[in-house]
């Protein structure tokens, strides 16, 4: 019998074909799920309600990166949620086959490749890098070292006009107190190798607009890092006479979607000079705060925008001299969770909670330019629905998914990756980054 590391118990997860090599794997056991390339077999399955990723590896590369997997939730990073680790496989005839890494399905999260399809428009890739680059910086800041910073090891949300970015693999990666600098540019420089390539790849597959140049793709990739890490940790200097430049530097930092827990303020020997920078940063300001204020668990954009509509009902409501708390309380029931209820059962797939409230509210803004009148969002949802969400494709499973009803369907078979026809014979045994980045097709 094989032993599982589990973080919760799950005793479904026992009968499943672990003698067998995870490329050979039933049809009828696995979900058809879109999914970037790996340098592994990689494959989705169903269990109950639950959807798990299992990629199959050497047990010393999957204890280690189940650890950073787990260190990563701790410090509250986007990343996979790591759900366990299958080791001392063997086959019908007693050979020993690699362990498995079991990660829990991040729900309507997309690979790049799926978002890079014929005529993707320029300001989609943007969106795209941006939230690459937000979420390289946000691992820098907790010490965390990537190692292999790759389009195919990043899973992206829809995240209102903007995508959010979450890791992947972690294989390769190292955490400590902090990063010197040149640990940041070698990590940023590995990106622009592995990224330039992406980039070939889909200009090759003719997925890339011609006008996009992947060098210059690459060049914004590092301009944005510099300019993001600057703002987040730069020291900044001036005199005495401008101190509202202490509170404009915070608010630049909200605006971008952070928190400054600490701010080193110094002054020189006479006062007349102080310099400011920020000591501790965190992530997800305006998700924080929608989430104390109504429960709702969004990305930051989302929150952004639901923030700004719940200050919107607070006026119209005439209730800008309620607590926060309960006005919010208010627009939860009165607002949204109507209109989520309101929508289809058999299109909840199509998008999360949060993101269909986004659109919608998008829709309702046009619908009402178009009628030059003010459209109440209940007699826009029925247009949003019929002309924009029954049109787009599912970017879920459906709620019930077992290993018996959700086999891979027939028009979308189960992922080819070339990696899986490489023949490696100097698997290494311990982590080794140099050997692991030095192997074939890297």
């Amino acid at each position: 019998m094989p032993r599982f590391l589990l973080t919760s118990p799950d005793a479904s997860l026992i009968p499943l074909p672990w003698s067998t090599p995870l490329a050979q794997w039933p049809a009828e056991r696995l979900v058809a799920l879109p999914r970037g390339l790996s340098r592994h077999v990689v494959r989705f399955f169903g269990v109950g309600d639950s959807v798990f990723a299992a990629k199959e590896v050497v047990e010393s590369l999957a204890h280690h990166e189940y650890q950073m997997l787990t260190e990563l939730a701790r410090l509250g990073q986007p990343a996979v949620e790591a759900a366990g680790i299958v080791t001392d496989r063997q086959d019908e005839n007693g050979q020993p086959l690699d362990s498995i890494l079991l990660t829990r399905h991040l729900q309507f999260a997309l690979p790049y490749r799926s978002l890079f399809i014929p005529g993707v428009r320029r300001d989609t890739v943007m969106r795209l890098l941006d939230a690459l680059v937000v979420l390289i910086v946000r691992l820098h800041l907790v010490g965390f070292m990537w190692g292999d910073i790759t389009l195919s090891n990043v899973l992206f949300r829809r995240d209102a006009e903007a995508f959010s970015a979450y890791l992947v693999d972690a294989e390769t990666a190292e955490l400590h107190e902090s990063l010197t600098t040149g640990q940041r540019l070698g990590d940023m420089s590995g990106a622009s190798v592995n990224i330039y390539g992406d980039f070939l790849d889909l200009q090759v597959g003719g997925l890339l607009d011609p006008a996009l140049d992947p060098q210059n793709l690459v060049d914004i990739i590092g301009a944005r890092y510099q300019e993001l890490w600057a703002e987040l940790t730069a020291t900044e200097e001036f005199p005495d006479s401008e101190l509202g430049r202490i509170e404009r530097r915070v608010r630049r930092l909200n605006a971008l979607g952070f928190d400054v827990a600490e701010l080193d303020i110094e002054t020189s020997a006479g006062g007349q000079q102080i310099a400011i920078r920020p000591k501790v940063v965190d992530a997800g300001h305006h998700s924080r705060r929608l989430m104390r204020l109504t429960g709702l668990d969004t990305e930051e954009n989302q929150a952004r925008r639901l923030l700004n509509d719940l200050d919107s009902f607070k006026v119209r409501a005439g209730r800008t001299h309620v607590e926060e708390s309960i006005v919010a309380h208010e627009w939860l029931t009165t607002c949204f969770e109507p209109i989520i209820a309101a929508i289809p059962p058999e299109l909840h797939g199509k998008r999360d909670d949060a993101q269909l409230y986004h659109e919608l509210l998008d829709y309702r803004w046009y619908q009402s330019q178009r009628e030059t009148r003010d459209v109440p969002l209940e007699q826009a949802l029925p247009g949003y629905i019929n002309d924009v969400l029954r049109a787009l494709p599912d970017e879920d499973l459906p709620t019930e998914c077992t290993t018996s009803s959700s086999p891979a369907r027939d028009d979308e078979p189960v992922p080819n990756d070339p990696w899986e026809s490489v023949v490696v014979d100097d698997v290494p045994q311990v982590l080794d980054r140099s050997t692991l980045l030095a192997r074939p097709g890297r």
